[in-house]
């Protein structure tokens, strides 16, 4: 029996072809499988170094931002602190840098053969939990150990949400990544100009300090970064501390819907003629 497949131009700029998605599951997972391979394939240390690069910069922050500076740590002890803001940000950051340069990693592949373009960002953002889940091991291991010793924490039953915390940073990513991608198509300087931003960014979430230390006036300014009320989610339902807002957190899940949205449809208009800029 012969099978015809028809590829028909995209009309609507807000359109996902789920069914497409499916038909092409097997080249996800290649795509998931590569991304998780490569990156550390011929490296000495391989997948060992999702372990060191979080625990060379959690010692960096510690000597720099809490011997020096001596930023307050909410009470907690600074690995303990310092861990649960990386995990989070470097799952963020990683699924944004790759993301955000789909159209020029794959210009040549897109040239040559049709599939759904959304696969590949889809793609980078699945194949980094892998990354995530063993950065979180370090974090549950540094927890465990300091449990032991009789530091006092607070697990709650908020805990239960960290899918959702998941599924927001990809989401940010991905929408900003998808924009980002797009644009630079066109505007290349904007690479350089998009990695500068992230690393302010870094700095504008609350990683190596806590929220609570600032007046509430600056902590509602702090809230209008989408990752801010993620990361203050996540170190509150799991060790107690920080500030937990539903207001702040629902505002970051309506900020997700809406760069999604419009990451969509942008990457949706630049996937037609891309070719003809890249």
């Amino acid at each position: 029996m012969e099978h015809i497949i028809e590829i028909k131009p995209k009309n609507k700029l807000f359109a996902i072809n789920f069914g497409e998605l499916w038909r092409y599951r097997d080249l996800f997972s290649l795509f998931v499988k590569q991304n998780i391979v490569t990156q550390y394939k011929q490296t000495i240390l391989g997948p060992l170094w999702f372990f060191v690069q979080p625990s060379l910069t959690t010692i960096m922050y510690m000597v720099i931002f809490g011997g020096i500076a001596k930023i307050s740590t909410d009470g907690l002890p600074q690995p303990m602190f310092y861990l649960a803001g990386i995990v989070c940000w470097q799952y963020f950051s990683e699924c944004l840098n790759k993301t955000s340069s789909t159209f020029t990693d794959y210009q040549g592949m897109f040239g040559k053969v049709y599939f759904p373009r959304l696969i590949v960002p889809l793609a980078k953002v699945t194949s980094n939990l892998v990354r995530m889940g063993i950065q979180l091991l370090l974090f549950i291991m540094v927890y465990i150990y300091y449990v032991i010793i009789g530091v006092q924490v607070a697990p709650n039953i908020y805990i239960l949400i960290f899918p959702l915390l998941i599924v927001m940073m990809a989401g940010l990513a991905l929408g900003f990544g998808m924009i980002i991608s797009s644009l630079t198509t066109k505007y290349r300087d904007l690479t350089i100009l998009f990695s500068f931003v992230v690393q302010l960014w870094m700095y504008a979430t609350p990683i190596i300090y806590p929220l609570s230390t600032m007046s509430p006036e600056r902590q509602q300014i702090m809230a209008l970064n989408p990752m801010t009320s993620i990361l203050e989610a996540f170190k509150y339902s799991t060790m107690g501390v920080g500030t937990f807002d539903w207001g702040h957190l629902t505002y970051s899940f309506v900020f997700m819907l809406v760069l999604l949205g419009i990451g969509l449809v942008i990457f949706n208009k630049v996937q037609r003629s891309f070719m003809d800029t890249v």
